[in-house]
């Protein structure tokens, strides 16, 4: 067993960890944690973003995320550079992750003819939902601006970079 700078670590006898379940989590007289709660999770604020933004873009009614200033530098920057920077799919998506819990902000894009505000509760409820589950963080608000509508004549406004 290493042992850690600052951490004292119990020791044990090869016959104190044998035998029940009771007695494998005991060490030095103390009773252990299960092994599965044993240490800590961090999740980036990157991991929660990403899970958000594809959760909202799943919803009936969002055409995309993001402003369309934040929408045509990101279109250019995706063409230009293979990586780095925020992803498409995080987009528009703003997560501030703390321990246990997380706040996020959402720019959208709204087709025209929706409600806007069905729309939001949907976005809502998709994105705790999945953030919840595959997180294990609260979710303890979803804040959505509306940026755009999307009219159904309008072209797509991420141009076509110009690289020299």
């Amino acid at each position: 067993m290493t042992e850690t700078p600052g951490r004292s670590l119990p020791t044990t006898s090869g016959n104190e960890l044998s035998g029940s379940s009771e007695a494998t989590r005991k060490a030095g007289g103390r009773r252990l944690p299960e092994p599965g709660s044993r240490g800590r999770t961090t999740i980036a604020d990157g991991v929660v973003e990403k899970i958000a933004g594809l959760a909202a873009k799943d919803v009936l009614g969002v055409h995309a995320m993001g402003g369309g200033l934040s929408r045509t530098f990101g279109a250019v920057r995706d063409r230009v550079q293979s990586g780095g920077g925020k992803s498409n799919v995080a987009r528009g998506v703003k997560a501030e992750v703390g321990e246990v819990q997380t706040a996020i902000d959402l720019e959208i894009v709204v087709d025209y003819g929706v409600s806007i505000s069905d729309v939001a509760r949907a976005v809502r409820e998709n994105v705790v939902s999945a953030v919840e589950r595959m997180t294990g963080l609260e979710v303890v608000e979803v804040n959505i601006a509306v940026s755009d509508v999307k009219l159904p004549d309008e072209e797509e406004d991420e141009p076509e970079p110009r690289i020299q």
